[in-house]
């Protein structure tokens, strides 16, 4: 399973340098195409992992001041 992240980046919000950065750090890779980001499982996972990371993406960026659309797949 993959998680897919599409970052919308606001002009008064953190640099988008910044926010690949901590993303990476956190696991995320930077990918090309219709998402931003792309996280592998490697493997399936619960529902409860999923919200897990969506809940650990959601802190990790809190105060960057951008929107994140998450997707995974």
């Amino acid at each position: 399973m993959e998680t897919y992240l599409r970052v919308t980046f606001h002009s008064e919000g953190a640099r988008p340098s910044e926010v690949a950065g901590r993303l990476q750090q956190f696991g995320f890779a930077p990918t090309q195409g219709n998402y931003d980001f792309v996280y592998d499982w490697n493997g399936s996972v619960t529902t409860a992992q999923l919200l897990d990371l969506y809940d650990e993406v959601t802190n990790l960026l809190r105060g960057y001041g951008v929107l994140v659309e998450i997707e995974s797949v």
